[in-house]
């Protein structure tokens, strides 16, 4: 009898054991990732959504976009700069990074640099002794209540230095000035680098993997912004507007800085100019490297400040915004200080304006209240896959998987009460893009009718509607992509300021 009952507890054990041994195999892992992939610090730079820059120097002094180089330092003096004032003005309108136009193509230095006196030390403001950059990165760290970082542009085109046009001498002074910022301001987290001059610049070379390798060594966690990245990737345009494709991935050995900077190229160039242009402006589904799109974009006509310059009305910012972040990428808008070194009141009304739209727009997710089916579920029910995920607050690392080897991906948005339905007149969709792009194609149904052909999604897309629509389901339709599609989050949103 006793070996019976040892016979029992151990099969009973073994079985168990069995059990233990399994369990873990039958809980589903997450698909491979579509390389390439962004690093930690793009992915950071993608959800920051809205960007500001900072374009200020003595050109707002002098009423002027691009100033000579033989402006004297005396006639800058904002007696009421307050860098407070620019953080206040972007926490407000939800800003989390802020870029200063450290030094311009006029070469003028805003901070007191050792190697030139073309900057605040020869300017009467704080009797010489001011340093704008210094007073900009402090703000940043006091008022910014840890929401906001600084980042900082340093113009390669420099009118002033007479080491510009020698190679050897100005990419040393350049690398000198680039170690100044980055060393003695703490952290950045952008630094902001064109290749754009004149027709009339002296011809000269610039070192960029020097200049970009001495920025990994002082900075590893900072974002090199260029026409050619290395981490983030210029859109082609100063129009604030990406392709209706949009692609974070490119190929970089395609691209070089400064090909792009200027319309004066001779007419030979212009098809390379408008053919690198749109590679820029939709990225390569075949690219090798992770190099997302920045749009940049000017609140007012000009980049400095002009008094007599108003800013955009609050439809074209939106519409901006649409085709910018509502396009995978990041919206940077310049928001340029004045003579007195304050935000303009009619600039800060409109940014107030335009926070108040996105967040009226999408502080209400309409999905939220509907049911949500799908035609398949990577690891079936409860495997952690779910559609459930879409619905969430987390847009990178939750998302619905369908399974292995299906033909048809499809998720549907339904409302429980046929006879009440919803109203709304913007989808968005969104995929978690630390596991790469993957979505090629895609259609949108309302109520079995088809209202979007699309292609990209990315980190988001936003599909604005000609009208409202009042429906009972909506149906995303994914017709191809690169390996499984995955989704992150979907959203149904009522835009009142939409008037097509």
């Amino acid at each position: 009898m006793a070996k019976f009952w040892y016979l029992v507890c151990m099969i009973t054990f073994l079985e168990l054991s069995k059990l233990a041994i399994s369990r873990p195999e039958q809980v589903p892992t997450p698909p491979l990732p579509v390389l390439p992939l962004p690093t930690f610090s793009q992915l950071k730079w993608q959800q920051r959504e809205l960007i500001m820059f900072l374009h200020f120097g003595v050109n707002t002094f002098t009423d002027s976009e691009r100033g000579t180089g033989k402006e004297n330092p005396s006639i800058f003096n904002p007696i009421g700069l307050d860098t407070k004032q620019w953080v206040t003005v972007a926490a407000e309108a939800g800003i989390s990074l802020m870029i200063l136009t450290a030094k311009h193509h006029d070469g003028f230095c805003l901070w007191p640099s050792k190697y030139t006196d073309h900057s605040v030390i020869s300017s009467p403001w704080r009797n010489g002794h001011g340093d704008v950059v210094q007073e900009f990165i402090d703000a940043v760290k006091t008022h910014g209540g840890g929401g906001i970082d600084a980042g900082l542009y340093l113009s390669p085109w420099d009118r002033h230095d007479k080491r510009y046009g020698h190679d050897l001498q100005y990419n040393e002074y350049y690398l000198a000035q680039l170690q100044e910022l980055l060393t003695k301001y703490g952290s950045v987290k952008e630094i902001w680098f064109d290749g754009f001059k004149g027709k009339e610049a002296r011809n000269m070379s610039y070192y960029f993997s020097d200049w970009f390798a001495m920025v990994k060594e002082l900075q590893s966690s900072i974002n090199i912004f260029s026409d050619a990245g290395p981490d983030v990737r210029w859109v082609g345009n100063e129009k604030g507007s990406a392709g209706n494709t949009s692609w974070s991935t490119i190929n970089g050995t395609l691209l070089s800085i400064g090909s792009l900077s200027t319309l004066d190229s001779p007419t030979n160039h212009l098809f390379l100019y408008f053919n690198n242009a749109s590679y820029l402006n939709t990225g390569d589904p075949k690219g090798t490297n992770w190099l997302p799109a920045e749009c940049d974009v000017s609140i007012r006509e000009g980049w400095f400040w002009h008094k007599s310059q108003s800013p955009k009305k609050l439809s074209q910012l939106l519409d901006i915004y649409y085709k910018s972040v509502g396009r995978n990428c990041v919206m940077l808008l310049n928001v340029p200080p004045n003579s007195t070194g304050l935000v303009s009141e009619s600039d800060i009304h409109r940014l107030k304006e335009f926070r108040t739209a996105i967040d009226t727009i999408f502080s209400t997710n309409l999905a939220e209240k509907c049911t949500v089916k799908v035609s398949s579920q990577r690891g079936g029910e409860g495997g952690g896959f779910g559609p459930e995920n879409v619905l969430d607050n987390d847009h990178v690392w939750t998302y619905w998987s369908p399974k292995e080897n299906k033909k048809e991906h499809w998720i549907e948005i339904k409302v429980p009460n046929a006879e009440e339905g919803m109203k709304f007149n913007v989808v968005r969709i969104q995929e978690p893009i630390g596991l790469g792009q993957r979505i090629i194609k895609h259609e949108i149904y309302v109520d079995g009718k088809k209202v979007v052909q699309g292609t990209t999604v990315g980190y988001k897309r936003l599909h604005r509607l000609e009208k409202v629509l009042h429906c009972r389901a909506v149906r995303i339709i994914v017709k191809e992509s690169k390996g499984l599609p995955l989704i992150s989050s979907i959203g149904l949103h009522l835009d009142p300021y939409w008037k097509p």
